[in-house]
């Protein structure tokens, strides 16, 4: 009797986890399909509404290749800087202690708790023509603001703690057994860190500087207010999708934010393949 009711509770229990988890996964998609699928398809089929060929000529455009091209060089110069200091800071914190280790932490994160558009507002209070340093930067002829470099700076500031937000907690976790084993048999900084350390973490270091990339390539705020919107020479992107959307050339802007929507599919792509080689590269590890 009591084995027939345990069986019969287990029984109830395994049902009733098998409707909750047959909720879960049908919210789960219906959310994605609702914030994530729908909007990928809109894009995608406004974007072809008015056709193949004027999918393609509104991406051969003058205005957006050059949007393309400044976007592209942004990135270029972008995410190779926040890659070396994201490896030199991710180095400091997780393999020695030094005064000021706390507070470094706090700068790498400060540009996820302030809004881009704010951070574009300082560039542009810093560097602008009324600025404190825009007087001097005007009487040599230096322009940061509404020009190329207040973009990439304003980049720079955005995508900043990427790469060494993925680096530090994979650098404490495998701890410094490695660095001092390499040190006994007489190693140097440099060896070490070439030969032990940074093979240690190429699979996350490659998926923070992903993770950079898309978002340098895709910031908006910041870099709508240091742009001044020059049509052309000042535009990228996303800055483009908004000027031609602001002037109803709807087939056009989706045309380039789907370029866009590409970027991070394939974004996606690649961080699901780099999670697959960091989980099984830690799992031969071990």
């Amino acid at each position: 009797m009591k084995s027939s009711l345990i069986a019969a509770n287990r029984g109830a229990l395994i049902a009733e986890s098998a409707l909750i988890r047959t909720v879960i996964v049908l919210v789960g998609v219906a959310f994605l399909a609702l914030f994530l699928f729908m909007p990928l398809v809109l894009v995608f089929a406004q974007a072809l509404s008015s056709g193949l060929g004027a999918y393609f000529a509104a991406l051969i455009e003058p205005d957006a290749w050059a949007a393309l091209k400044l976007t592209l060089l942004v990135a270029v110069i972008s995410v190779p800087l926040n890659l070396i200091f994201g490896l030199a800071a991710a180095w400091a914190i997780a393999k020695f202690s030094f005064p000021g280790k706390s507070l470094l932490i706090t700068l790498i994160d400060l540009p996820f708790s302030v809004s881009p558009v704010i951070a574009g507002l300082i560039y542009v209070l810093l560097f602008g023509s009324r600025g404190w340093l825009g007087p001097w930067l005007s009487a040599h002829n230096i322009e940061i603001v509404f020009a190329i470099p207040g973009i990439v700076l304003a980049t720079i500031f955005v995508t900043l703690p990427f790469v060494a937000r993925e680096l530090i907690p994979l650098m404490e976790q495998q701890g410094t057994t490695d660095e001092e084993a390499a040190r006994t048999l007489g190693a140097g900084g440099l060896k070490i860190f070439f030969r032990v350390t940074l093979p240690n973490v190429k699979w996350g270091l490659l998926y923070g500087v992903l993770l950079c990339n898309a978002r340098a390539m895709g910031e908006f705020g910041a870099v709508s207010v240091v742009s001044g919107h020059i049509r052309g020479v000042t535009n990228t992107m996303p800055l483009h999708v908004e000027i031609l959307y602001n002037e109803y050339n709807f087939a056009a802007a989706f045309a380039v934010a789907s370029l866009l929507a590409i970027l991070a599919l394939l974004t996606l792509v690649l961080k699901t393949w780099l999670e697959s080689q960091g989980a099984g590269n830690g799992s031969n590890k071990h």
